[in-house]
């Protein structure tokens, strides 16, 4: 066929040649926001309230004539902006990797091979080749095209598409628009038919670059979570500045020292300020969607992270996602006998036509795994024979269509008068091609029903001759001929079953959307483990049926048969309807309405096109239904670890606040908490909440509760009050020592020693202690996470530091206390936990967090 000469002649680029290019030109992109360096993050902070208020205390003390932790509370403005330099590098890093994956793909034709690559490492001279549904990486000439077109109107704006020639060396000068123009454009979209064409221009030198359309992520709007936590950081920040007031006039007027009133009124809004917040949910988010890219999904939006953990209802393809997408041809029907081939065995000539006319209605170098199926099994029986038509001319394609579920290829060749017309596509769209009477449509459909009730894809195949003459505009014109059946095997993927039964356990529905026939659907349904398998509904039964009725029946149908990708809409509206929580998957252009209108759109990363990822929220790079549960799973862990480092933040702000707090209403009771020691908790608090909650392995129940309640608040007041119970154990606990040392006669310098060295010990152990909700103490201590071992070792260390150097003990105020006092504070401060931990054991082990 000459189209396979055509594509035999483009060996492309060499390696060699690529890697020239793109040392001269760059990387096929345009210009982006820079990352923020030092100076933007320094920035930053400073706009921060824990900024201004430490640069307010150290002033104050600085004013005060007190120069060492004036000096040091400064400093450790530097340790704040490193810590947040370090947040915002592995933040950076993470979206950066995540930006990779989810750039445009292209197929490129390098070394005489066809190979899928990132759209930013394409480089001028680049033979590319184009298929429905792929966004056009750089500006190109069309060097052969077969119904090519294309929407321009990201260009344009016009959204009629336009059809593309081959181009001439003729043809100079064209602008993006109008049809007949041989040149495609970056950023715009395939919409029909295919080609292949050679890169011209990268990057900026494009058309859509030179016009400063920087192709940067529209900026999201703020999902539920993150509205949620800024009314929460309001209130807080509301309820933090009245009683740092209050605390400033009740200071002033016991004990009348404005200026130290001040600094304990900053020390009670440093620790009631919910500055970790934010930072906390953007790392987990960002870290979050880069592990998921690392299990094989790619989250484009962070909102699917936040809805993943509530889909109720998984909606899969079967091909490819369910199955291994590794077609076989295995059983053959030519209207009369049956043939199974095998390897081996001797082909009969009777069925030889039937994958003539299969090989000639499909791609010549073919992409769909069907296609190659019936072009291996040429080359494995008919090569060199008069079956093979590698002379023959294609001269027109009729592409499948939602009306006909059928394509036809028109051929020529100089040695026949005739045109030879090979089609293939679903059996009864054939049996209408060839005009079938009702008899030879029963007795064929009766051999369909055999082959699929063996869980094989069935096609039809057909064939018909035209004198020379005019084309007509739709395949149903011709004369067909009933040529034969085609049965494709492909077997599911062997952790399926296991996924499916996950799925069952974790309280989530899933519903298999397949176009095969419905005796092949619920056998695959059987075979993986779907409830209520032989309970099926037909795109013909959908197409007729009313909403009213749907959402009825699909309260208990999962199996889905003959269903074309528009009918997938209409699935998940219903769903909807039903206040279920829907993830979606599909690959194609017609998909993209039902991903977009699903909760959780999942597209095909393999097979899809860019419109289906484009429409989505997930992207499955391996296009394997164990990677959906496997990402489910992890969008669980993700909110599980987040909300225990937001219920960590409210449990360890509890103490330091009434610490702050309680004293100052008393006139002859020592002040405990000072700036300086809150600098300290915090550079504890700020890497154990944001790194290692996020590193969290997740919790064995992950997978077998019921999934979260949409509407449900991320951190109710259930999860809010248990928090503060938590810190208000603390808080009675180093209460206690307190007033203990203060009656047992210690001094104000050793009673602050005692009580924060508990409050530090509190500290820890409640890290420790909500790195489960579920597991014991001690089972944490021996469950790995590399990050705990950093932390509180750095914590324990400098705290050893502070009890031991004189210099350190003037700065934070405190005295040298005995060892076996030490260690009854430590004991105290790990005593602090009891409670909870009693509360883990009656804890129903299916409750969510």
């Amino acid at each position: 066929m000459k189209e396979k000469k055509e594509s035999e002649s483009f060996s492309g680029l060499t390696n060699e040649q690529v890697h020239q290019k793109r040392a001269s030109e760059g990387y096929n992109e345009l210009p982006s926001s820079k990352s923020r360096n030092i100076l933007h993050i320094a920035a930053g902070v400073i706009k921060e309230p824990m900024f201004i208020l430490l640069v307010a205390c150290g002033t104050l003390y600085l004013f005060l004539g007190d120069v060492h932790e004036g000096l040091m509370l400064l400093g450790f403005v530097f340790v704040i902006m490193g810590i947040e330099f370090y947040q915002e590098k592995k933040t950076e890093k993470a979206l950066d990797a995540l930006k990779d994956l989810a750039s445009p793909r292209a197929l490129v034709i390098r070394n005489g091979v066809e190979k899928r690559i990132a759209g930013r490492e394409v480089v001028t001279d680049d033979i590319v080749v184009l298929q429905e549904g792929d966004r056009v990486p750089a500006d190109a000439i069309v060097l052969s095209c077969n119904n090519l077109t294309v929407d321009e109107s990201l260009l344009t704006g016009e959204s009629v598409p336009v059809k593309k020639r081959e181009w001439n060396p003729d043809d100079t000068g064209f602008i993006p628009g109008g049809d007949d123009i041989p040149a495609v454009y970056s950023g715009t979209m395939i919409v029909q038919g295919n080609g292949i064409a050679k890169v011209k221009a990268t990057g900026s030198n494009t058309e859509i670059g030179k016009i400063g359309q920087a192709l940067e992520s529209v900026k999201e709007e703020p999902t539920k979570l993150k509205k949620e936590m800024g009314i929460l950081v309001k209130r807080l920040a509301i309820i933090g500045i009245s009683l740092c007031v209050m605390v400033i006039v009740i200071y002033t007027i016991t004990r009348g020292d404005l200026l130290t009133g001040f600094l304990a009124g900053i020390t009670l809004a440093m620790a009631m300020l919910p500055e970790e917040f934010p930072v906390v949910l953007t790392v987990f988010l960002a870290l979050g969607a880069w592990r998921m890219s690392k299990k094989n999904v790619l989250a484009r939006k962070p909102a699917a992270v936040e809805t993943l953990g509530s889909a109720t209802v998984l909606c899969t393809d079967k091909t490819g996602t369910l199955t291994q997408n590794k077609m076989t041809v295995t059983r053959l029907y030519n209207g009369n006998d049956f043939y199974s081939i095998s390897p081996g065995r001797e082909f009969p000539e009777p069925f030889h036509e039937i994958i003539e006319y299969g090989i000639l209605s499909s791609q010549v170098n073919p992409f769909d795994p069907m296609e190659k199926a019936i072009t291996n099994v040429g080359e494995l029986f008919l090569q060199n024979t008069e079956h093979i038509h590698t002379e023959w001319i294609m001269e027109k394609e009729y592409p499948l269509s939602r009306e006909m579920l059928a394509m036809s290829r028109v051929f020529n060749s100089t040695g026949i008068p005739q045109k030879v017309i090979a089609a293939k596509g679903a059996p009864e769209a054939i049996f209408d091609l060839c005009h079938l009477d009702a008899d030879a449509i029963t007795r064929f459909d009766a051999s369909v029903a055999e082959m699929a009730s063996s869980g094989l894809r069935v096609l039809g195949v057909a064939k018909a001759n035209l004198t020379p003459g005019d084309l007509p505009e739709i395949q149903h014109d011709f004369d067909f001929q009933f040529v034969g059946l085609i049965g494709l095997s492909d077997p599911i993927r062997e952790n399926v079953p296991q996924a499916v039964k996950e799925c069952y356990k974790a309280g989530i529905r899933v519903i298999m959307i397949t176009g095969d026939y419905p005796v092949t659907a619920i056998n695959i349904g059987k075979e993986i483990g779907l409830k209520n398998p032989e309970l099926c509904i037909t795109g013909k039964e959908l197409q007729e049926m009313r909403e009213e009725d749907l959402m009825e029946r699909i309260r208990e149908v999962n199996v889905f048969a003959r269903v074309v990708p528009e009918q997938k809409l209409k699935i998940v509206n219903a769903l909807k309807k039903n206040n279920e929580i829907v993830a979606m998957t599909g690959d194609g252009v017609n998909d993209a309405p039902a991903l977009k209108s699903s909760n959780i759109g999942v597209a095909m990363g393999e097979k899809g096109t860019d419109v289906a990822r484009e429409a989505s929220s997930l992207v499955l790079m391996d296009d394997n239904f164990s990677s959906i549960v496997g990402a489910v799973k992890m969008g669980r862990r993700i909110f599980d670890n987040l909300q225990k480092a937001l219920g960590y933040i409210f449990a360890i702000h509890v103490p330091i606040a009434g610490l702050s707090l309680i004293p100052v209403f008393f006139a002859d009771l020592p002040l405990i908490l000072w700036p300086i020691h809150i600098v300290f908790l915090e550079l504890i608090i700020d890497p154990a909440c944001s790194i290692i909650f996020e590193a969290e392995r997740e919790e064995k129940n992950v997978m077998s509760r019921p999934p979260k309640d949409i509407n449900e608040p991320f951190f109710g007041i259930r999860k809010i009050l248990l928090s503060c119970l938590q810190g208000v154990g603390i808080l009675i606990i180093t209460l206690l020592i307190y007033f203990i040392g203060l009656n047992a006669g210690y001094s104000e310098l050793a009673v602050r020693t005692m009580t924060y060295v508990a409050l530090i010990a509190s500290n820890i152990a409640i890290i420790i202690s909500n790195r489960s909700w579920s597991e014991n103490f001690f089972r944490i201590l021996v469950t790995p996470n590399k990050t705990v071992k950093w932390v509180v070792g750095g914590a324990i260390l400098f705290l050893l530091l502070i009890l031991n150097v004189p210099f350190l003990l003037n700065l934070f105020q405190f005295e040298k206390i005995g060892f076996f006092t030490t260690v009854i504070c430590v004991v105290c401060g790990l005593f602090s936990i009891t409670w909870f931990e009693l509360y883990k054991v009656f804890k129903p082990s299916t409750k969510a967090i």
